[in-house]
């Protein structure tokens, strides 16, 4: 008897419904493997999971809406757009800062118009503003269109002539904070351009100017805003993995991760074992490693993640108001604080901070479908440093009403009577809810000693069909990079393992 054979295509299953998780389980449906993918939760997002309560609608997680660019090729490489799945709007203004002594910048988003509003404070900011920002835009170009959608397993990639001979014009090797004062002298302004590398992982001192690209994404190609919410992105992704064929399978926890001989065979669940060809955790890669790997099979030991530095935690407060909050935007950053004290006690010397800086998000500014008439949807998020102990209720609750202490001074109006809907979000349930590594919000800092080739490896080196994607690997922390991780990934998986298989009868 002839032995037969049939062509059938892999098994991947990859766990985490997060930006990540679904963009790799997506690119690889639409590359020809059979996808499941398994949450622990009830619905996908991840970190950028919905809380609704009595008529609020909280986006739990990101909140700021940068570089749609890479959002519209995320859904081109499907043969879709955006707008097919949710609608942006362009914030104008972009967001509120708030300096000492109730000083208020309303931060256009016209670039003409911003450097109009420099050149008020500080003469020749507004060409400097054209300069620093044609510099940022080329940064932008090479480190987010290029280098980012490599899968940083070795220097070769980033080897080519034209890079190489650029290696200075992108600043690598000068700091954020040094390259800034080439072009502005007002604090002020100073702060303002500082604030998108804040969750990068680093003090300006510390971070490669390589990031001024973050203020090209912030300046130039503005702040948007998806109708609805960001939690309609996470919408528009779960439609579109599903229109490829992936499965989901929530309320599904992970127990272990089982390997024979070097490979995966699949995971044992709380549903269940299921069967894998490929597995891809966009789960915690702390976690992954510590909890559901054999020591054998693990990339990394607990001396080396103790060893990295960790972007930021937050401590958030949740919030439903009755009535208006006035004077704020959408966005509003409370720069009314010591900057250096609290980037300090976030980075280099870890504690809770004595004075923090902190971001107020009001969306019901924009959005009204996000609270009951007549009231606001807010939340408070201050950043802190990872692994802080005391996250206790006390300790949460000191700083819920120094927050409110000026946030109240700063509207003119009482506040704290008028809440409805309270609820802290903190390092323990970071921790409990997505095995957070520290408790980190943002993962892994962006540091030039933890960048491509030396950020945690988007594969196994123990397990031959097991990968990684996430903020904790290549390219970082943020909601762009983590679309960029899992398509990254999932190229690479095609790459090593194609999607059909011989099976014999």
């Amino acid at each position: 008897m002839r032995e037969m054979y049939w062509i059938m295509n892999k098994q991947v299953v990859v766990v985490g419904a997060g930006f990540s998780g679904m963009a790799a389980a997506t690119s690889l449906a639409d590359l020809g493997y059979q996808v499941t993918l398994v949450e622990r939760h009830e619905q996908a997002g991840g970190r950028a999971r919905l809380w609704k309560t009595s008529g609020f609608t909280f986006d739990m997680g990101p909140s700021w809406y940068w570089m749609p660019d890479i959002f519209e090729r995320y859904f081109e490489r499907f043969g879709k757009k955006v707008s097919d799945y949710y609608t942006l709007k362009r914030l104008d203004p972009s967001y509120k800062v708030v300096f000492p002594g109730h000083e208020e910048w309303d931060i256009p988003a016209s670039v003409e118009e911003l450097a109009t509003m420099l050149e008020q404070y500080e003469p020749g900011a507004g060409k400097a503003l054209h300069q620093f920002l044609k510099e940022a835009a080329y940064k932008y170009q090479v480190g987010i269109h290029d280098l980012v959608y490599k899968p940083g397993l070795s220097i070769m990639e980033f080897a080519s002539f034209q890079l190489m001979k650029d290696v200075f014009k992108l600043d690598v090797f000068t700091s954020m904070s040094n390259h800034l004062r080439k072009f502005f002298k007002d604090s002020r302004i100073l702060q303002l351009m500082e604030f998108p590398v804040l969750f990068l992982g680093a003090v300006p001192e510390k971070t490669p100017a390589l990031y001024s690209l973050m203020n090209y994404a912030d300046i130039a190609l503005g702040t948007w805003y998806p109708e609805g919410g960001m939690h309609e992105i996470v919408k528009g992704m779960q439609r579109l993995a599903e229109e490829k064929g992936v499965k989901f399978q929530f309320n599904t926890t992970v127990n272990e991760i089982q390997v024979e001989q070097g490979k995966t065979i699949g995971l044992t669940t709380s549903q269940g074992f299921i069967p894998a060809d490929i597995v891809v955790s966009g789960a915690d890669y702390h976690h992954t490693e510590t909890q559901w790997l054999k020591p054998i099979h693990r990339n990394y030991n607990e001396t080396y993640w103790e060893s990295r530095v960790m972007a930021p935690s937050s401590l958030i407060f949740y919030l439903g108001i009755e009535g208006e909050m006035k004077r704020l935007l959408h966005h509003n950053l409370f720069f009314d604080a010591d900057f250096k004290l609290h980037a300090q006690e976030i980075y280099t010397d870890p504690a809770w901070p004595t004075m923090p800086l902190f971001y107020a998000s009001c969306p019901s500014k924009t959005d009204p479908t996000v609270a009951p008439e007549g009231h606001e949807n807010m939340f408070l998020l201050m950043p802190v440093a990872p692994g802080l102990s005391n996250d206790d209720e006390q300790t949460r609750e000191r700083y819920y009403h120094m927050m409110m202490d000026r946030l109240e001074a700063f509207c003119g109006h009482e506040v704290r009577s008028k809440v409805v809907v309270k609820r802290s979000y903190a390092h323990r349930d970071f921790i409990n809810d997505y095995g957070a590594f520290k408790g980190n919000a943002y993962g892994l800092a962006n540091t030039l000693t933890q960048t491509a080739i030396l950020k945690p490896s988007l594969k196994n080196k123990n397990v031959s069909n097991l990968y990684y994607t996430g903020q904790l690997t290549v390219p970082g922390p943020g909601v762009p990079p983590s679309l960029i991780s899992g398509q990254v990934v999932a190229e690479l998986i095609a790459k090593e393992h194609p999607h059909t298989q011989l099976i014999s009868v």
